[in-house]
């Protein structure tokens, strides 16, 4: 299948305070956010015309910037204005939109304290990955070389486009593997996450483990599921897991606005077999996303 390439698409996006056509969405060259990752972003999923936890996502959003050294030059309340207005734009009603806040080209160098923040939003239509069978069956992942680092080396708690850069090299890495998707360990040898997803584990008792978000982000999707798995009187605990952990886990899942909730069947040499709890939690995400229940 040829790939449509997203510098040329029908369509409109925001940027910096106006609806433009698509493909007149550019910036320069000698860009600070190319040349030095100063560039952070937000995914989120629109079902049924509606951004879930829009406002959620825009507050992470601020926060990245901030811990960037930058802020977004508009409110809150614009960002999320915005966005909607970006999803009407392209009459999208399931779709992703994308976010993301930049250094301008006004300084070329690692200092870069007077350049301009650029705001953009752009909006596609992308349905589920799977359909519920296809995705019970599971996804296989490799485990990385490359690690997550230290809080004490990157501002690990921003969704940066810097921070990809290992997860980009280990998906492409485990793709050539023969998986689909790759498990990062940290620093300290512990179980992080997956290249762009959190990463959960059933016991055989039912108790859901999943590792403590202390050096990647703790996904809006991750605290999402673990509330509703609460809300279902499922144990969850979080807690520093090593690789050996996964020697007793029955069951494993991914997490994520693009990943939403996903079984995994195969993690280097462990084997999980998506069951009930991945079942719960995989129709119970979908009914909380179209509004069909609360928690």
């Amino acid at each position: 299948m040829a790939l449509i390439p997203f510098d040329d698409r029908d369509g409109s996006i925001w940027l910096n305070g106006e609806i433009i056509p698509w493909r007149d969405a550019k910036t320069h060259t000698l860009s600070h956010g190319l040349h030095y990752a100063s560039l952070v972003f937000e995914g989120e999923r629109v079902y049924s015309g509606m951004i879930f936890k829009g406002r959620e996502h825009t507050e992470r959003l601020r926060n990245s910037c901030k811990l960037m050294d930058f802020d977004i030059p508009i409110s809150d309340d614009e960002v999320d204005a915005a966005k909607m207005a970006v999803i009407e734009a392209n009459g999208i009603t399931d779709g992703y939109v994308r976010a993301f806040c930049w250094r301008g080209s006004e300084m070329m160098a690692v200092s870069a304290q007077m350049t301009k923040i650029h705001v953009a939003i752009a909006a596609w239509e992308w349905p589920s990955y799977f359909d519920p069978e296809t995705k019970m069956k599971g996804i296989t992942l490799d485990i990385a070389k490359w690690k997550r680092p230290s809080p004490e080396s990157a501002p690990v708690h921003a969704k940066a486009a810097g921070l990809y850069m290992i997860c980009t090299l280990s998906k492409h890495e485990a793709e050539k593997n023969g998986f689909q998707d790759a498990l990062m360990l940290d620093y300290r040898g512990y179980i992080a996450e997956a290249t762009g997803a959190n990463v959960f584990f059933v016991d055989g008792e039912g108790t859901i483990h999943t590792p403590i978000a202390d050096c990647f982000l703790d996904g809006i999707t991750r605290r999402t599921v673990i509330a509703l798995a609460e809300s279902k009187q499922m144990k969850v605990v979080q807690r520093h897991m090593s690789p050996e952990d996964m020697a007793g886990m029955k069951e494993c899942f991914l997490t994520g606005t693009a990943a939403e909730v996903t079984p995994v069947s195969k993690i280097g040499d462990y084997s999980f077999t998506p069951a009930e709890v991945s079942r719960q939690l995989v129709d119970g995400y979908e009914d909380l996303v179209r509004g069909r229940i609360t928690i």
